[in-house]
């Protein structure tokens, strides 16, 4: 894991930070994530449905589903040292170009794309996360996320 002190952050601006390990995408955890959303569509839940009819041939992860796990995917890639508190700020951009089958890895690979500081004690960074998945070309998710730290000082 990279660890970066969040004085020198603005440093890393263009660089490719790292990837996460893999992660299963589980039907257990869709089956979670739809109780939690109520969004419970077939091509998600219905197993025996979603492998006959659904374009995949097998169920596939809510894309929000694949979003939510940006935190704890990117967080294995990298921590900002010398903050009191990191604030997700927001997305840009999200894209989600290929469905990820239950059953499938995914990863993240994380670049800092800028590191502004709004005053003496907060820094606004914009982050693009690519989550990839194991075997495939596309990526489940691109997505340009922002995080305020707040400095300790």
């Amino acid at each position: 894991m990279l660890t970066i002190a969040l004085n020198v952050l603005t440093d890393y601006t263009g660089v490719t930070l790292g990837c996460s390990p893999w992660t299963s995408i589980t039907q257990e955890r869709v089956n979670t994530f739809a109780d939690a959303t109520g969004d419970h569509q077939w091509i998600h839940v219905d197993v025996d449905r979603a492998t006959q009819e659904s374009p995949w041939k097998s169920p596939v992860a809510h894309g929000f589903l694949t979003l939510s796990m940006l935190p704890a995917l990117n967080q294995q890639v990298f921590t900002i040292t010398g903050t009191a508190a990191s604030i997700n700020y927001g997305m840009n951009k999200v894209r989600f170009p290929s469905a990820v089958k239950v059953g499938a890895k995914v990863r993240s690979n994380v670049e800092l794309l800028s590191a502004e500081p709004q005053d003496a004690s907060r820094v606004l960074a914009c982050y693009r996360t690519t989550v990839e998945i194991l075997g495939e070309d596309r990526p489940a998710c691109v997505v340009e996320s922002l995080v305020m730290y707040v400095s300790e000082e």
